[in-house]
């Protein structure tokens, strides 16, 4: 008899998902999905509001990763007003995003994976998160703690606030960095430098353990899609689009945002509120991609800073060529970190961030507009329509876990087949499952336009609709 295991809510992701998995008669795994259970609406409610509010608004949508929808939306902006920021704000942007980046990337390392890593696939729930990581290695969950706040500083030192900061606008921004800012980033840098290369250091003595995770944790042939400077260097604000295949070949180069409708489509499934863009010219569901850090750095030719580039040449050689399992995105959100750090400290002694000269000022020049950057998780879009008075008539959020959706589902199909095996519900089986998700460090609340509590229930579900078994976690 076919039964169904429901794994709801996934834990240690931002925002509400489940998960089902699907056995046939003979206890084998036919079929899984991953489903996104809440919806927001944050695309329709927009609508009626001043192009001026975007940024602020849509910077909501996530208290994890506002600074990416602030980005995004403010380019959206400098579009419509068909003006060019000052070079001052170009570099103050992109110094906030890579903070973005080495805060978030932090969270998803050290609090939401490394107790995984540490304490063991298989170890109690109650301890295996990021208050078990503080009792097992202290040094390590400190070390983490304060790299994420040296991210999280800097957005506050730009934008007055670590969440939610109105700093970017249309135009350019409000404020440079102060001379007292620069001065905190300076001191801090070196010892957020050694963290994350300890943390480089620590995972990459810890892959010879994981051979079947690396195997098996979404490790299959898709297009990757992502940011990159005009010589193909490694981006995260602006540059153009780039597609590769999983032999490093380039499928399709210099893309613009503003084409996005001719390369990616949208389909829908009746089963998520999570829409599932796919590659156009290859359809639906052929046209898988993922986005991220390891997407971003297999689209790159480098990262144009030495010590990341000596661990991405690291990562690509230990891969055996263009890294294909989804595992590698642990590893990738760590050499972001690094190049992060590399390219704050370039920033910090440019004259520019100290420039009072900031901010653009024009009227509505354009009516439509798509602006795209990379937020840690992905390529993010947001393409607006407005009226003669800046008024919003339609808003279009193409979200960087939306666009790993197909990925994400077929990576939860390769785990779910490689550990299940007939009717039983093993805690490490299902963290297993739930950890393939976590690679992708998944943002719900974005994608959907969820937020919370993340207990576990777990039904194992005949085909009958009988219950057989049942796990409860809190």
């Amino acid at each position: 008899m076919s039964k169904t295991i429901v794994i709801d809510p996934v834990t240690r992701i931002e925002g509400h998902a489940k998960i089902s998995v699907y056995l046939d008669d003979a206890g084998e795994v036919s079929d899984a999905r991953f489903h996104v259970v809440e919806f927001r609406g944050f695309e329709k409610f927009c609508e009626g509001r001043p192009m001026w509010e975007m940024a602020g608004i849509t910077a909501r949508i996530c208290g994890i990763c506002p600074v990416s929808h602030l980005l995004a939306s403010a380019k959206t902006g400098d579009k419509i007003l068909a003006v060019q920021i000052p070079p001052a704000a170009d570099k103050l942007r992109r110094m906030m995003n890579l903070a973005q980046f080495t805060q978030s990337h932090a969270l998803s390392f050290f609090h939401l994976s490394s107790p995984d890593f540490l304490l063991g696939w298989d170890s109690d729930p109650a301890k295996r998160n990021v208050f078990g990581l503080i009792a097992a290695d202290p040094d390590l969950a400190r070390a983490g703690i304060r790299l994420r706040q040296f991210g999280q500083k800097i957005i506050e030192l730009l934008g007055g606030k670590k969440i939610h900061a109105a700093w970017s606008v249309p135009g350019g921004v409000r404020s440079p960095l102060s001379e007292e800012g620069r001065a905190w980033i300076r001191d801090r840098l070196p010892e957020s430098r050694t963290t994350t290369e300890a943390a480089l250091s620590l995972f990459k003595n810890m892959l010879d353990r994981f051979t079947t995770e690396v195997q098996e944790f979404g490790n299959f042939p898709s297009l990757f899609m992502g940011l990159v400077g005009k010589n193909g260097e490694w981006e995260h604000y602006g540059g153009h689009l780039r597609f590769t295949d999983s032999n490093g070949n380039i499928v399709a180069d210099n893309l613009s945002e503003d084409d996005y409708k001719e390369f990616l489509g949208e389909a829908v499934e009746s089963w998520s509120y999570l829409k599932f863009p796919y590659y156009k010219p290859l359809g639906y569901p052929d046209g898988i991609y993922r986005v991220g850090p390891l997407a971003r750095l297999n689209v790159c030719n480098n990262i144009g800073t030495e010590a990341a580039d000596r661990e991405l040449q690291e990562m690509r050689d230990r891969a055996g060529g263009v890294p294909t399992s989804s595992f590698f995105y642990h590893y990738a959100r760590l050499v972001e970190i690094l190049a992060a750090i590399e390219k704050i400290e370039q920033l910090v002694d440019d004259p520019d961030v100290v420039s009072k000269r900031v901010r653009a000022d024009a009227g509505i020049n354009n009516l439509d507009a798509v602006g795209v950057s990379e937020a840690p998780r992905g390529t993010l879009f947001h393409h607006y329509q407005v009226d003669e008075n800046g008024l919003i008539k339609k808003v279009n959020l193409i979200i960087a876990t939306g666009q790993n959706n197909l990925a994400m589902n077929k990576t939860v199909t390769q785990i779910a087949k490689h550990y299940i095996h007939g009717n039983e519900i093993p805690e490490g089986m299902l963290n297993r499952v739930e950890a393939g998700i976590r690679a992708f460090d998944p943002c719900l609340s974005c994608s959907t336009h969820a937020a919370g509590q993340m207990p576990l229930h777990i039904e194992l579900i005949a085909s009958d609709g009988t219950v057989v078994a049942e796990v409860d976690r809190q």
